[in-house]
């Protein structure tokens, strides 16, 4: 009898994860996907946090570790030091956690691990999206950034084309089109912002970083603006606008981060040109307190 291929060896693997996955009650599959989950994002758990999350006792948070070492054996060790489970080189993900709903739970501080995609609805649709970020480029980024380190990376710029960058990341953003990371850039010794979907690698870098890299010390990312908007005076019936908006006396006042305030005012194609003179199809909204642009590091956004 011959010996099974690597492929027929993997393919037999899977299917045995899978079934014994179905085997198990949805409330377990929660809490091993939370482990998954934690593992592959953050790099580390314990039980501690199993138990936080979901309110179990501890002989039951040790059982279902224990279920996920059976199932996948060479994804974490537990290092007694810290007694934290940590992801380790060889890790696969015993679930597949969709990008778009893990940085949609994330960014709204919700990440239970399971992450199945977005079911559609027959009667309400959200808009189309062209930019799907690679969930291993994210979880990377993600680990670097729960665990306060820089990142080794290939990253393709339209300028410049591929390169290897050393970044040190502290938050990724969505844009309202893109998801991008916010890090220090130790080749131009700025923070930059980087479009997740150009990342073709991310390594964790082990030693620590600078404390002039940390986000502390990113002036527009702690520098909060405030932008005031109101219907374009180009539109004749304002009241439909300022309704779209829920504006008060005509106007909307938003509070935001300097270094995201120009992809807002961009995505929402407000005019913010002197004289309201854009000419820009849709534009229906203007920036009333055109002053605050000079405070915007990346206001050439801006411009129509």
């Amino acid at each position: 009898m011959s010996k099974p291929s690597d492929q027929q060896t993997k393919s037999i693997t899977s299917q045995f994860k899978q079934q014994a996955l179905a085997e198990l009650t949805h409330a377990q599959k929660d809490r091993l996907a939370f482990i998954d989950f934690s593992l592959q994002y953050f790099g580390h758990v314990a039980r501690a946090d199993l138990i936080d999350r979901f309110r179990t006792g501890l002989a039951a948070s040790t059982r279902d570790f224990s279920t996920y070492k059976e199932l996948a054996p060479n994804n974490l060790v537990l290092k007694h030091q810290t007694k934290n489970y940590h992801r380790t080189a060889s890790f696969t993900p015993l679930f597949n956690h969709d990008p778009e709903v893990i940085l949609t739970s994330l960014s709204r501080g919700f990440g239970n691990g399971i992450s199945n995609g977005i079911q559609p609805s027959e009667q309400c649709f959200d808009a189309v999206r062209l930019i799907h970020p690679d969930p291993t480029v994210i979880a990377g980024i993600m680990r670097a950034i729960h665990s306060n380190k820089a990142i080794k990376a290939s990253y393709v710029s339209i300028s410049s084309g591929e390169s290897e960058r050393a970044l040190v990341p502290h938050s990724i953003v969505n844009n309202g089109h893109r998801w991008h990371v916010r890090a220090y850039d130790r080749k131009h010794n700025s923070f930059r912002d980087f479009v997740c979907t150009r990342f073709t690698k991310v390594e964790v870098m082990l030693e620590d970083i600078h404390v002039h890299e940390g986000c502390h010390y990113d002036e527009q990312w702690q520098k909060i603006v405030e932008i005031t908007l109101i219907p374009h005076p180009n539109i004749s019936q304002p009241k439909a606008i300022e309704m779209d908006y829920a504006m008060v006396d005509g106007k909307l006042s938003l509070q935001l981060r300097a270094a995201v305030a120009a992809y807002v005012l961009r995505q929402w194609q407000v005019d913010c040109s002197a004289g309201y003179n854009a000419t820009n199809i849709g534009c229906q909204l203007a920036l009333a307190n055109q002053q605050i642009v000079e405070q915007i590091d990346n206001a050439g956004l801006l411009l129509h």
